[in-house]
């Protein structure tokens, strides 16, 4: 469905689609000759054509990655563990976001990005808007249960948690809203069993 509100997006540690899967075998390298800056580039350009293309703007849009790119903490360099990345935004009414992660560095995954992007752009030339719109309606972001992400719900800041991590916060955190607990509820548990269930989905 269209939903013309921003899509909540975090530059960092990186924000993947909730149920969207993660690449599950061995990551190679790609054959993109380019590194981060370069990528960005090309995604940003392609972002603004395919914009001037289908006449419709592109509005808050957030490269997510873990990527620290904040001066005053330990920066992660560009090849954090995972190397994973997505680029969200709005457009046309549509919140949308285009995740990759098969390659082993944040700049394959990038690049990926803008030939996905360019792939629109061709879709514009020898289609119609309609069709451009079935196809990114494949890649529209759903609303993480009531507006937040699993990892604000299960308190995770760790850039990369491992599904043990997830396992260790739902027992912690079911202590106290579980509603058989003074102080829990029926709606705190059942939000925390939908964050596992999106934690595990896209960790897997």
């Amino acid at each position: 469905m269209a939903d013309r509100s921003t899509p909540q997006a975090q530059a960092y540690p990186l924000q993947w689609p909730s149920g969207f899967p993660r690449w599950k075998h061995g990551r190679g390298s790609g054959t993109f000759k380019t590194n981060f800056e370069r990528a960005l580039r090309n995604v940003k350009k392609s972002l603004e054509l395919f914009a001037k293309d289908s006449g419709k703007k592109i509005e808050d849009p957030v490269l997510s990655s873990n990527i620290d790119f904040n001066p005053l903490t330990v920066n992660t360099g560009n090849r954090p563990a995972d190397p994973g990345v997505a680029v969200w935004f709005s457009w046309d009414g549509l919140q949308v976001c285009i995740p990759v992660d098969r390659y082993d560095t944040p700049a394959a995954n990038l690049q990926a990005i803008h030939h996905i992007i360019e792939a629109r752009r061709v879709e514009l030339r020898h289609g119609t808007l309609a069709l451009v719109r079935a196809t990114f309606s494949g890649f529209q972001a759903l609303p993480a249960p009531k507006g937040k992400h699993w990892r604000d719900i299960l308190e995770i800041t760790a850039p990369t948690p491992t599904r043990h991590h997830v396992e260790d916060q739902y027992k912690r955190l079911s202590g106290t809203r579980h509603p058989d607990v003074a102080g829990g509820s029926t709606e705190a548990m059942s939000e925390l069993n939908a964050a596992r269930d999106a934690a595990i989905a896209e960790i897997g």
